[in-house]
């Protein structure tokens, strides 16, 4: 598994920009109050980053050595794809939060401040998802072994005597 890199987050938030501003347009153009998202989806991408992360710790310990319990394998894939799909949520929150956050400040008018801080929350917690997912996602990746510069892990030098 390939660690996720920036081009796939900047793409994703660049994505979400436009959607969240498209969102906006539309709900305006249709007579609609612009959206906002509650207050509990920073508070819950936050909580979500800390899960991620706490997760992620015994598979760092376990594979620098600093326990004897085994890790399962499974388990430690499961919580990379856990830490890869969070970073990927956090940088479409960044992203459609921010095209919200842009329709409204290319307005005539000064949004309320309730609405602008709501979104600059959620723009804040989905930073910190990213954040947290990305740190998760190294926590799991496994050390380079010395065997691993051969394939199969023979030595070059295996039954060749010198003579």
């Amino acid at each position: 598994m390939k660690r996720t890199g920036a081009g796939i987050l900047i793409a994703t938030a660049a994505i979400a920009v436009a959607g969240g501003f498209l969102v906006n347009q539309l709900l305006t153009a249709t007579g609609r109050a612009t959206f906002t998202p509650l207050i509990t989806l920073p508070v819950l991408l936050v909580a979500l980053g800390a899960i991620v992360v706490a997760l992620a710790i015994p598979v760092w310990r376990a594979s620098r050595g600093h326990t004897r319990a085994p890790i399962n394998p499974f388990r430690a894939v499961r919580i990379a794809m856990l830490a890869k799909a969070s970073s990927l949520l956090g940088a479409a929150s960044v992203g459609f939060s921010g095209g919200l956050v842009v329709f409204l400040l290319t307005r005539p008018v000064v949004p309320p401040l309730g609405s602008m801080a709501t979104q600059l929350a959620t723009l804040v917690a989905g930073l910190l998802l990213v954040a947290a997912g990305l740190v998760a996602e190294y926590l799991c990746t496994i050390r380079k072994d010395d065997d691993d510069e051969q394939p199969g892990g023979v030595d070059p030098g295996f039954g060749a005597h010198s003579h």
